[in-house]
């Protein structure tokens, strides 16, 4: 996979920028701390850590929240693994979705789209037999096409993590309660309807606010909650283009 080219360091930049930002607007103030105005949403596990319900119980989604949700990924695999699972999770429970990522990441080459846009109608007659991973042809063909569509774009000397990132906005406030938190933005919409221009399928408004949260781009973390990004180094955890 190549970087882009003197892209780097400015969206690195750029994303601290709005990380830091969106932190500041977390919805609390006259001194207030996230002790002592915590989300009465959040569940507080017996570790003393701070989770909102769907990641309180499940130790794979109390493990996947600790360490992966919301915290930034600029690699094209990584951005591509999680565009591609955000859409197998539609109708199923993402816990069901991190059970079968080993097998996923196994028959989509780790996400390399180079390796999957190559995928013919011979491979995916092999993946519907595969009982790891979630038998969906139809989604298992947009996957290609979504791998053929990231290859356009690196023609184009473009990326997919640098179109999603595009759309970052600092507009929206850190939550207090769960129902403060939207399924779409205007800049999930607007990014959904510029990936399926650009040839991207299973794209919708929902989905990629639901990847937006994922990738770090938003932070829809509730007031009070357990979030890695509030302890330490933010630059740390920013996985950088594979060169």
């Amino acid at each position: 996979m190549i970087a882009p080219s003197g892209k780097t360091e400015p969206l690195l930049k750029h994303i601290a920028l709005t990380i830091c930002h969106t932190r500041s607007m977390s919805g609390l103030h006259n001194g207030d701390t996230a002790q002592n105005r915590r989300s009465p949403d959040l569940v507080i596990g017996e570790d003393g850590r701070a989770r909102p319900p769907w990641a309180a119980s499940d130790p794979l989604l109390m493990e996947y929240y600790d360490t992966e949700w919301g915290v930034p990924v600029k690699t094209e695999s990584g951005v591509f693994e999680r565009l591609t699972l955000e859409a197998f999770q539609s109708g199923l429970s993402w816990s069901t979705i991190l059970r079968k990522r080993p097998a996923f990441r196994e028959s989509f080459a780790n996400f390399d789209p180079d390796i999957v846009g190559t995928f013919d109608d011979d491979k995916v007659a092999l993946l519907m037999t595969n009982p790891k991973i979630i038998r969906n042809e139809r989604k298992i063909r947009a996957t290609i096409r979504n791998a053929q569509a990231i290859l356009r774009l690196h023609e184009e000397n473009s990326y997919l993590s640098d179109v999603v990132w595009s759309y970052a906005s600092t507009s929206l406030p850190r939550p207090f309660r769960l129902s403060d938190i939207p399924s779409r933005t205007p800049e999930s919409t607007a990014l959904a309807n510029d990936l399926k221009k650009k040839g991207f399928s299973f794209i919708g408004p929902t989905t990629m606010f639901a990847l937006m949260e994922a990738l770090g781009i938003v932070d829809t973390h509730l007031v009070g909650a357990f979030d890695p990004l509030d302890s330490v180094d933010k630059f740390r955890n920013v996985q950088k283009p594979i060169k």
